[in-house]
């Protein structure tokens, strides 16, 4: 690990805006601001607005100087990265802004029913693969419910087409209360204040010029969430790793048959190794037959009378 990033997380320890709950932490005792983050923490009775996964923090910050009659927490795993939006916190004496250091599958472990009034999701993980991860997907939605006001609002902004396409459909399937959804915030006209707050991430994705989505909707607190059950079409780009030019990368027919080939291969592996397995059993039992055989031989030789001359 990096000296930048050990003294990230050294300093991580003096703030006093941030609170660092792993899950191993969380069995050793209960998280003691949990149903009263506004009486000890923000000593206010204004409404608790979430920004999951929220990076730098970006919005965390920005909304909490634009409207410091909210109180404003962000909630990431990824403690160098929080670490920005903390600094700036500490450095700004901003009384309304906090941030939690944790696993978003642990949300509701931080605060009682109906304490918190908005939750924002900002360009997190499509998790294109594995619908349980997504965290516009069902199984978070309840989550969520478990913290909301009744009908709390959740903001989704997004650069994902199929996170986009995913979670309109989960509205429109489960009848949800939708104020705003668009697949092109920034040529809409619905881009204001709030909305015009920039992450690390979409200031990335505007760059390598990918349009940026966004639905708000409201959730209900009784009702069973269904799953859709569509086909949607995989996003065709991939972000970068950390030194690599963030540029736009569009996957060509190419691309996508040298990946297809790719899996091809990797299946014709598997199949050969299973056959492989398949054949060493049949072989081994074959042996194990043969030298049972030859024991019984063997024994039976021994056991058969002699003959006296």
């Amino acid at each position: 690990m990096g000296k930048n990033k050990l003294k990230k997380f050294a300093d991580m320890e003096t703030f006093s805006c941030v609170f660092q709950y792993p899950f191993a932490k969380l069995q050793e005792a209960s998280f003691p601001l949990k149903g009263k983050w506004n009486e000890q923490y923000f000593h206010n009775s204004n409404p608790i607005v979430l920004e999951l996964g929220c990076g730098k923090g970006e919005y965390a910050v920005g909304l909490g100087k634009k409207f410091p009659g909210k109180n404003y927490i962000g909630v990431d795993i990824k403690g160098a990265r929080m670490w920005t939006g903390a600094k700036r916190v500490e450095q700004e004496g901003l009384k309304n802004v906090a941030f939690l250091r944790t696993s978003i599958e642990l949300i509701y472990h931080f605060f009682e029913p109906g304490e918190v009034a908005e939750i924002w999701i900002t360009f997190p993980d499509p998790q294109m693969k594995n619908a349980n991860k997504r965290l516009t997907g069902t199984r978070f939605l309840n989550n969520y419910r478990k913290i909301l006001v009744p009908n709390g609002l959740i903001h989704l902004k997004t650069d994902s087409p199929f996170l986009y396409a995913y979670t309109h459909e989960l509205t429109r399937l489960n009848n949800l209360d939708t104020e705003v959804d668009t697949s092109d915030l920034y040529s809409s006209g619905l881009a204001d204040d709030i909305l015009e707050i920039k992450t690390h991430y979409e200031m990335q994705w505007l760059q390598r010029g990918l349009t940026i989505k966004y639905i708000s909707f409201h959730l209900p607190q009784e009702g069973e969430l269904q799953e859709p059950d569509i086909d949607i079409e995989r996003d065709t780009y991939r972000s970068y790793g950390r030194g690599e030019i963030q540029m736009p990368q569009i996957f060509d027919e190419k691309t996508r048959e040298r990946e297809d080939e790719k899996t091809r291969e990797q299946e014709n592996e598997r199949t050969r190794e299973q056959e492989d397995k398949r054949t060493r059993g049949q072989e081994d039992k074959k042996t194990r037959r043969q030298e049972n055989e030859k024991t019984r031989e063997q024994e039976n030789k021994n056991n058969k009378p002699k003959t006296t001359l």
